[in-house]
């Protein structure tokens, strides 16, 4: 409290206000001195902010996640049948300009987006509570789906594969037999080492389960600088295939 009302002082009087009427020399040396003061408080009143927000870092960022989770919701595309997507930041369009038109825009039908950054099928794969997509599922499917098309995997990279399982088959209890499609991790250059497993896993626990998986490994995609979400071009390659693939399977 000192030091602010120093400051609020030095703010609204001047410097010279805090020096007493001594020699040119005696006041230069003391507005000298002050200065230092100053500075040393300034720079001790940025440091407690910096340890400050770094404490709540995590509530900030899932707060900012969640909003823009409703943000994409609220950005419905095409018309047609009833598509629900759940899935990650490649859903939700983290790092796009436009999240709107991330990868499920490029889908037929009327698709509507639960993506929410840095979910996965494991809780773990979050350090926000209750946004794995078996926790999001009952709200996202609140009203209905024609076909519901699930994408994720690479924040489970560094989940136990037994978790990465009980997750899955947790979501499929929670989707109650719907017409469901899985669109496994892309290989992206930071996780890539993961996604092998992860495809495995996933495609063997949908197959089992008698569901559609597409994965998404194979494609040359653009990434963004930090090599784990996609760019614009990115997104259109990926939704491109997705849409394909199910355009392909409903020809069957």
């Amino acid at each position: 409290m000192r030091a602010q009302r120093i400051i609020e002082h030095v703010v609204h009087r001047g410097v010279a206000g805090l020096v007493p009427r001594r020699s040119a020399g005696s006041r230069a040396l003391g507005v000298a001195v002050l200065l230092v003061v100053l500075l040393v408080v300034l720079l001790a009143s940025t440091l407690t902010l910096y340890a400050a927000r770094a404490r709540g870092a995590d509530l900030p960022r899932c707060e900012r996640f969640a909003a823009d989770s409703v943000a994409r919701a609220h950005a419905v595309s095409g018309s047609g049948e009833r598509v629900v997507v759940l899935g990650d930041s490649y859903s939700a369009g983290l790092g796009l300009f436009s999240p709107a038109s991330s990868w499920p825009s490029r889908l037929r039908g009327t698709v509507h987006v639960a993506g929410f950054s840095g979910s996965g099928f494991t809780p773990g794969a979050s350090e926000c509570a209750g946004v794995s997509f078996a926790d999001r599922a009952p709200a996202a499917l609140r009203g209905g789906a024609d076909l519901v098309v699930v994408e994720g995997g690479l924040n489970d990279y560094d989940q136990p594969l037994p978790d990465v399982r009980a997750g899955f088959v947790r979501l499929l209890r929670e989707l109650h037999g719907d017409r469901v499609v899985v669109v496994g991790p892309a290989l992206a250059p930071s996780r890539a080492a993961a996604v092998p497993r992860l495809d495995t896993l996933l495609a063997g626990v949908a197959e089992a389960h008698g569901i559609r998986y597409i994965r998404m490994s194979g494609l040359d995609l653009s990434y963004l600088d930090d090599d784990l979400h996609l760019t614009p071009a990115g997104h259109r390659a990926f939704g491109d295939y997705v849409r394909d693939q199910l355009a392909a399977t409903a020809s069957h």
